[in-house]
This record gives C-alpha cells, sequence and structure tokens, in this order.
C-alpha cells in the first residue's frame, strides 16, 4: 500500500520512538482511537508495522538487531531517562558489571561523576567514557571485538567474568517477550549476559518502552532473575502481574525528570 499523509505520519511517529501506544497515536496525530486502530490494520497487514496488546512497534527480525547507529538514536531521550534514574540508584563505592547497548552507554555517561566505582565490563565504549572518571576503576574485559558495536563476546570473555563477584550487574537487552523473558540476538553475546548475572549480587535491567513484547531469538534470562527493572513508561499488560509475580522492583521515570 502507499500510505496517505496521515499513515505516512503515523509511521514516522513510531519509527522515532520504536513503538507507541494507540493512545498516545491518537493524542499525537489529533484523531480518534477508531482511526488510530483502522490505520494500524491497515498498515501492520502489509507488513509496515507489528502489532502487541494495546500499541504498535516498528517490526523486528527475530535473528539480528538493526544497526548501532540507529539504535544510538532510537528513543534518545528515553535511554538519557533511564540513564539518570540507574546513576541515581547506583551507591558511590560499588563494584559494576555493566554489558553491551546504548542504554548502557548512557548510563556509563551519568556515572562520570561518581566516586570509587570499580566497573567491569564487556564494551569498549563503555570503557571509553568511564576512563574520563579518575574515581572509577575499569576493567575491560578479554575476547572478540565485535566491530558493528564495540562489543567483546567470546569463551575467553565468559571465563574472565567469572572470576569476579560485583554487586551489581547493570544489563541492557533487546526485547522483552510476554512471557517475561529477557532476549537478544548474538548467542554468544548471551552467553557473556548470563554469566555476569551469575557472578553479581543484584541484577538491575534497564529498557526503554520499546523493548515490551520485541521479539528476539536468544533467551538470556526471566524476571525472576532480575531485582530492579528501569523504564520510561508504565508496561503494558502483561507485565505489571509478572513483574509483581517476580518480586522486580520496577522504576519508571519520565522524560522531562531532571
Amino acid at each position: 500500500m502507499t500510505p496517505n499523509p496521515r499513515q505516512a505520519q503515523l509511521l514516522d511517529e513510531v519509527r522515532a520512538r520504536g513503538s507507541m501506544s494507540v493512545e498516545a497515536l491518537a493524542e499525537r496525530l489529533a484523531v480518534t482511537l477508531q482511526t488510530v486502530r483502522r490505520d494500524v490494520k491497515l498498515l501492520s497487514d502489509d507488513g509496515l508495522l507489528a502489532r502487541f496488546h494495546g500499541g504498535v512497534r516498528v517490526p523486528s527480525s527475530t535473528t539480528e538487531n538493526i544497526e548501532y547507529l540507529q539504535r544510538q538514536l532510537l528513543n534518545e531521550r528515553a535511554k538519557q531517562c533511564i540513564a539518570r534514574a540507574v546513576a541515581a540508584a547506583v551507591p558511590a563505592g560499588c563494584s559494576l558489571i555493566i554489558n553491551i547497548g546504548t542504554t548502557t552507554e548512557a548510563i556509563a555517561r551519568e556515572l562520570l561523576h561518581h566516586k570509587g566505582l570499580r566497573v567491569i565490563t564487556n564494551n569498549l565504549n563503555v570503557a571509553a567514557i568511564l576512563s574520563g572518571n579518575p574515581d572509577c576503576e575499569v576493567i575491560v574485559a578479554g575476547g572478540i571485538v565485535r566491530s558493528r558495536d564495540r562489543g567483546i563476546v567470546g569463551e575467553v570473555t565468559v571465563d574472565f567474568i567469572k572470576q569476579f563477584k560485583v554487586d551489581i550487574a547493570l544489563i541492557g537487552i533487546s526485547g522483552i517477550e510476554a512471557d517475561g523473558t529477557l532476549r537478544d540476538y548474538d548467542y554468544r553475546e548471551v552467553k557473556v549476559a548470563r554469566a555476569i548475572l551469575e557472578h553479581s549480587r543484584e541484577v538491575w535491567v534497564a529498557a526503554d518502552h520499546s523493548k515490551f513484547n520485541r521479539p528476539a531469538m536468544v533467551e538470556l534470562a526471566r524476571f525472576d532473575q532480575v531485582d530492579m527493572l528501569f523504564t520510561d513508561a508504565a508496561p503494558p499488560a502483561p507485565f505489571p502481574a509478572l513483574l509483581a509475580q517476580a518480586g522486580v522492583n520496577c522504576v519508571t521515570c519520565t522524560e522531562d525528570a531532571p
């Protein structure tokens, strides 16, 4: 189909944010909920959007993530909001493991003025950012460097992580499916992330609203392995019930938060 001007604007709004609720789209476009639902059905039937309960998202592959530079820009303000909330909760003088992802890189920027941190990471971008904090000791994992995003993966990385036991794991994730599984695309990256979870006293997950109902191929963890979830909007159903059942403390920030 060739979208009309309203449908083209709807597509632009969703692509800029990764996902949106039907209510938010209706408000943004100044049209009725019925109009949005009709347009969403037409666009999703044509493969231009993917629907989930209460909203719509950019269609995505279960086997391959979108490009790193595009991920940097996608939901940038939401990631900054989440990063501020996470950094505010990180105490001075603690040990962290920070994994691969543009959200965790945003968190690293917010930790630049923290005191007495010891950070282990398999993300060269995180290491480069936090090297600018003279009060932070940065330890970089060994392994294979992925050229597309400077993430470090492989069996050597897993073995390296297993040497440590840290206070907090700060984990970014590609998708959270409706059964409460946290998922990603690269099996090697997931193996490292699983080792990080096992060698951390607390697990904090940072995920913007677009990650809910986003499919990915490899299961990384389940909610009952997570202590805190930081996000920028109230999770849609069925996630609140799943989070409560698993005992996860869900922290929701707002983009206009200080």
